[in-house]
């Protein structure tokens, strides 16, 4: 039987995609052979998500103690909330006590707890799972919601590192009144209720100091009550020990991700065309909090139930073979490109998303 050219790279990349599921699966398990405390899985969850809370109490303890800058605990807590993200990730693909529905529940919440900014989890299993169907499609919209795919302007800037100003700008882009009902019932839905107490703690923070500011520049300082100065002392240390470093956590994330996946002519179940690995060394102070996500996720789509400690332990021996079977490894021109995988002449936004 003969083939078009194009289902002839379908077929092509279908087998160097396989070739990369069956050498890096191979791989983790001689992994767990050479280190056979890999092979508890449940537990080193646990651990890594004891690890992380612990992190983020302790460094608020300290900042609160008066031992550590503000700084240091936003940057600290920031680096193990990426921790927990990953987390919910691997829970999102059952990795953790998968026939024990109460220890698998009771992770989700915490991992929430941990990164107030994202929607609920179980929502976002939905929208995940979906990802990994359509990704790169019009159908992707949990890639869509962090701006896979728009062109690159001040636009996209504001939505990468800001759930709710994401949310905002497609509802200002929306054409129809139901489209825009839509859009905000979606995001009252999916953010209620830590997301929704999370942001207000952010606008009202920013508020806050941006009017205090500008009125002592004016040389006409506001005379704040007692209680508003009382309240604004708890939203400080909310912001230096959650809320700041989750916004954080969230443009890092959220500008790695959006980038090294691809948007728009990607083949209907090509893996391969589905993302690349972005790890330039000018890249590092954003993968630092979003745990070497440009380096590792790639692997994800090819090995999907390998947990994330796996993957970064696999980084260098994967890399090789998925280098040797043509997937991209630091395609900057997906900036200009708004995430296609070839070049146009053209690039318009993104259709209307309608989940936030």
């Amino acid at each position: 039987m003969s083939h078009s050219p194009a289902s002839a790279t379908v077929i092509n990349d279908a087998q160097r995609a396989a070739v990369i599921r069956q050498q890096v699966m191979a791989h983790g398990v001689e992994l767990r052979q050479r280190f056979p405390l890999l092979k508890h899985q449940d537990a080193i969850g646990v651990g890594i998500l004891s690890f992380a809370l612990a992190g983020m109490l302790g460094s608020a303890a300290l900042y609160l103690g008066g031992y550590l800058a503000w700084w240091a605990c936003l940057l600290l807590n920031a680096f193990f909330a990426s921790l927990t993200h990953e987390l919910e990730h691997d829970l999102i693909h059952s990795m953790y006590f998968r026939k024990q529905r109460v220890p698998h529940n009771l992770m989700l919440a915490l991992v929430w707890l941990a990164r107030p900014s994202t929607i609920n989890p179980w929502v976002r299993r939905h929208l995940h799972l979906n990802h990994h169907k359509v990704s790169g499609s019009e159908q992707d919209v949990e890639e869509r919601a962090i701006t896979n795919g728009e062109p690159w302007g001040l636009a996209r800037l504001l939505m990468v590192g800001d759930n709710m100003m994401s949310s905002f700008i497609r509802w200002l882009r929306a054409t129809n009144p139901k489209h825009r009902r839509l859009i905000l019932s979606r995001t009252l839905k999916v953010y209620a209720p830590l997301g929704l107490l999370n942001w207000g703690t952010w606008y009202g923070f920013l508020g806050f100091h941006l009017l205090d500011f500008t009125a002592a520049a004016l040389g006409a300082p506001v005379a704040w009550s007692a209680t508003t100065l009382q309240v604004m002392d708890v939203m400080n240390i909310a912001v230096v020990v959650l809320v700041g470093p989750n916004v954080l956590r969230t443009f890092c994330l959220h500008f790695v991700s959006s980038n090294m996946h691809y948007y728009g002519d990607v083949e209907a179940g090509n893996v391969i065309q589905q993302t690349q690995v972005l790890n330039p060394w000018w890249l590092w102070p954003l993968q630092a909090f979003c745990f070497n996500f440009g380096s590792s996720h790639a692997i994800h789509h090819f090995v999907v139930k390998e947990p994330f400690y796996i993957r970064q332990l696999s980084v260098p021996f994967a890399h090789k073979v998925m280098r040797e079977q043509g997937v991209r490894f630091n395609d900057f021109g997906t900036f200009a490109r708004a995430n296609r995988w070839t070049r146009q002449k053209q690039v318009e936004p993104a259709k209307q998303v309608q989940v936030a």
